[in-house]
């Protein structure tokens, strides 16, 4: 399916936390219900610099075929809320930075869903930088939703 200028796409950004789970419901809901589509962005960590080059290269390829992995389970579960396949970024980096890249290259995106960690900690680095001194770089606008939402609250804001 081709995008046209009036699709919403609600770009989540997939780790390995458990609030991830409710941002991507609350992205597929919304998109579901707008017309949109839901993207998924995957950044690897680099791997440290080895004195052997293709060592380096083997360790990148198997962060590569883990990320895709990793991906493929949540698009299928992107699939069966919305009936499209998500649209896939992978990126290897700073996971703000390549977010922040992403945004400034691909217009298609119009909302980042992300959801606030419910440790401790806070709400995560990700969220707290972006609410911080990154908030002004942010081209689309934020939806946070609290990580610790269930599936019927989420179903009931969307």
């Amino acid at each position: 399916m081709a995008e046209t200028p009036t699709d919403r796409v609600f770009l989540v950004v997939v780790d390995e936390t458990p609030e991830l789970r409710v941002a991507l419901r609350y992205a597929c809901r919304r998109a579901k219900r707008t017309g949109g589509r839901v993207a998924l962005l995957y950044v690897m960590e680099p791997p440290e610099p080895q004195h052997w080059e293709t060592i380096g290269d083997l360790m990148r390829e198997e962060a590569r075929q883990r990320a895709e992995e990793i991906v493929a389970g949540f698009a299928d579960q992107v699939v069966a809320a919305t009936g499209l396949p998500p649209i896939l970024h992978f990126r290897e980096g700073g996971r703000r930075e390549q977010l922040l890249k992403l945004l400034a290259e691909d217009p298609s995106i119009s909302i980042l869903v992300l959801a606030a960690g419910t440790g401790s900690e806070g709400p995560g680095p990700l969220v707290s930088s972006l609410v911080g001194k990154h908030v002004a770089t942010l081209k689309v606008p934020m939806t946070i939703v609290p990580g610790s939402l269930t599936d019927a609250q989420v179903d009931a804001i969307t």
